[in-house]
């Protein structure tokens, strides 16, 4: 039995308590961790904490209010492996999901943390790392309860030019914002050759260098009232109208400029340069996730290997990542398959966009969304589904 775990103590005594009603709640589905037994005995390290079963299997729903969800996957069985994997990637709000891998590995154990794992323990589970996975992860999620940062940002990579980022980042914005769960915006930060506003006919639009105009005043710059909106209710900050040196944002403007926006904006979709600057690596340190996009050749695919080794060097490896194949046609896939560029990758992509070049060209020269072209076409199914990954859940909990 490990001592009662310092950050939940009772005072004057170390015997459990009862939970109240606004304790961290943890969920275990059946045999994670072990029977009924092992069951009891970790609840009773924890007596603020409410623990209860999850089920049988991993539920479809998480509870809005459950902080950390224990599950089990077999690491030898790929179907598993797969599911999981697809799961981290969907909603599941701000509850900290954490694996108890059988079998475990490096690469798998990887993969999981990637997608979005709080943390991943090797199976069979000792009574001690549990307890010590547990303390962190609540203790993280106490602390973090008074500084919480209000909105979510999302980084648009590319992986090679004219793979569509933009293009992919508008429609996803425009669709999550038509929803009316939150408030989107779009940020532009190609200072160069951003196109954001001028895909959404937006040329008139609040650009970054008005707000950099600002000065200091960056973080109190009142951005939901200052930015203009699309017709679908996405928010715009455009890119400069003329080029400007990449060198006319710093890291500190960079923070301040995401603080302003988090704190406006529910979800921020933030397009990135091809290039990485000093203040484009803090922005992609400070995003909640990262989206990379490329298409289908073997110049792409060694361009998606160059960003996801610096991503390593960054130490932004462990960060969720959605790498996505866009604008794929039958004529790329007949000259380079899915599966030989995965491999070649050593991972999977987690989203497929299909080629319609003509409806997104529509789209452009008009600066509408997909539907206000075409209704129910492959192209708007993938670009929802995409969103929902991208969103994860954001738009939801700022409605709550």
């Amino acid at each position: 039995m490990v001592d009662l775990p310092r950050l939940f103590r009772t005072s004057g005594s170390g015997r459990a308590g009862t939970a109240g009603p606004h304790a961290a709640k943890v969920a275990i589905v059946e045999g994670a961790i072990g029977g009924e037994a092992r069951f009891a005995s970790i609840a009773a390290l924890f007596p603020h904490v409410q623990f209860a079963s999850a089920g049988p299997v991993w539920p479809d729903r998480t509870d809005a209010h459950l902080d950390i969800l224990i599950v089990a996957v077999d690491a030898g069985r790929a179907d598993e492996i797969d599911t999981a994997l697809r799961r981290l990637a969907t909603d599941h709000g701000s509850t900290q999901i954490v694996i108890v891998l059988r079998d475990a590995d490096v690469m798998v154990t990887r993969q999981l943390l990637r997608a979005g794992a709080a943390d991943v323990l090797p199976a069979p589970l000792s009574e001690p790392t549990l307890a010590i996975a547990l303390e962190r992860l609540l203790g993280g999620a106490a602390a973090a309860a008074g500084r919480r940062r209000k909105g979510e940002v999302v980084a648009f990579l590319k992986a090679g030019g004219g793979v569509g980022a933009t293009s992919l980042c508008v429609q996803t914005g425009a669709m999550l914002a038509a929803k009316g769960q939150g408030r989107v915006c779009i940020a532009d930060l190609d200072l160069q050759f951003g196109s954001a506003g001028l895909y959404l006919d937006m040329p008139e639009a609040v650009s970054v260098t008005d707000c950099l105009a600002a000065g200091p005043g960056l973080a109190e710059t009142p951005y939901a009232t200052a930015l203009g909106a699309h017709r679908t209710g996405v928010q715009l900050l455009s890119a400069p109208r003329e080029i400007i040196p990449l060198e006319t944002m710093g890291p500190d403007q960079a923070d301040s400029l995401m603080t302003g926006l988090r704190r406006d904006f529910a979800l921020t979709l933030v397009d990135l340069p091809s290039v990485w600057t000093a203040w484009t690596n803090q922005i992609v340190q400070q995003a909640d996730r990262i989206v990379l996009v490329t298409q289908l050749s073997v110049p792409h695919i060694q361009q998606v290997k160059r960003q996801l080794r610096i991503l390593i060097s960054q130490q932004l490896d462990s960060k969720p990542l959605i790498l996505v194949c866009n604008s794929l046609s039958p004529e790329q896939s007949a000259a380079v398959t899915l599966k030989s560029a995965e491999k070649a990758l050593g991972r999977s992509f987690d989203m497929v966009i299909p080629e319609d070049r003509k409806l997104m060209t529509a789209t452009i020269n008009q600066g509408v969304e997909l539907t206000a072209v075409r209704r129910g076409t492959k192209l708007e199914k993938a670009v929802a589904e995409f969103a929902s990954m991208v969103a994860a859940g954001a738009l939801t909990r700022a409605k709550s």
